[in-house]
């Protein structure tokens, strides 16, 4: 069987029907490939399993079961969410049971989404992890996991979380590829420059606005501590994706914006 979810976190998605298939069904496990980017939640992952040819019919109804049961779990966000199984030829590689069930249960365990929302910033979520990749492929089970977090020492807290998890099956755990966060400062020059600016070109206020994401911002802070910084650009939907999009006449405001600014730039 070839099993395919398409959008939200397919990688648990997956693994949360796989770690119910432990209980219900003796499946083999040979092949695993979802997410490419460390940077973006995987929205497909594909599975290779197998199954005795007696249970074949019960899977496959227990595919649409969850398909259903996804679908109406996530209807707000979710249009679109697929979970298919067709039938594919046999594999004489699959994983050993026992080491099987360990990296289902440490993948379904494994915390993925917000952690903790900032106390500092109501509203902006403090602490998450991404669960981003995760492959088998000949013998090999790899996991790649982004912890972010505007909180240093929280950000320690949850990676060596998820590190406990993997460490209690065996697995290699490695950390590594962190890069800092960038914290909110209210009391930015080139902020309220740039808040002045946007008043003079367009006669109202803009929305001031942190985000949960990895900004080059932090890279360069750390290495910069005295730089005084501020991200803003067009409009963008749906980055790191296929889907991703920008909104062409946001350009023209973004570009006249940031020249204006440049002839207001605070001296430091």
């Amino acid at each position: 069987m070839d099993i395919n979810i398409g959008r939200s976190n397919s990688n648990k998605l997956l693994f949360r029907f796989l770690n119910h298939c432990l209980y219900h069904f003796d499946i083999k496990l040979a092949e695993v490939n979802g997410g490419s980017l460390r940077n973006a939640i995987p929205r497909e992952s594909f599975s290779v399993v197998m199954v005795e040819n007696s249970k074949a019919a019960e899977f496959e109804a227990e595919v649409k079961t969850f398909e259903k049961m996804f679908a109406d779990e996530f209807a707000a966000t979710e249009h679109e969410l697929k979970m298919t199984a067709v039938k594919t030829d046999a594999t004489a590689k699959v994983i050993e049971q026992t080491v099987m069930a360990k990296m289902i249960k440490a993948v379904f365990a494994c915390p993925h989404g917000v952690e903790r929302m900032s106390d500092a910033m109501p509203g902006l979520v403090e602490t998450s992890n991404n669960l981003a990749i995760v492959k088998l492929q000949d013998g090999e089970f790899i996991v790649n996991n982004l912890v972010r977090s505007s909180v240093y020492t929280a950000k320690m807290g949850a990676m060596y979380k998820i590190g406990t998890i993997f460490d209690l099956i065996g697995a290699e755990v490695k950390f590594e590829g962190a890069y800092p966060g960038w914290k909110p400062n209210m009391e930015s020059p080139i902020l309220k420059t740039m808040l002045k600016t946007y008043e003079g070109l367009y006669g109202k206020t803009p929305d001031i606005k942190a985000i949960h994401a990895g900004l080059e911002c932090g890279l360069l802070g750390s290495v910069y501590p005295n730089w005084d910084m501020i991200s803003f650009g067009p409009t963008i939907r749906y980055p790191h994706s296929p889907d991703e999009k920008v909104n062409i006449e946001s350009v023209e405001k973004f570009w006249n914006y940031i020249v204006e600014t440049l002839k207001n730039v605070p001296v430091k």
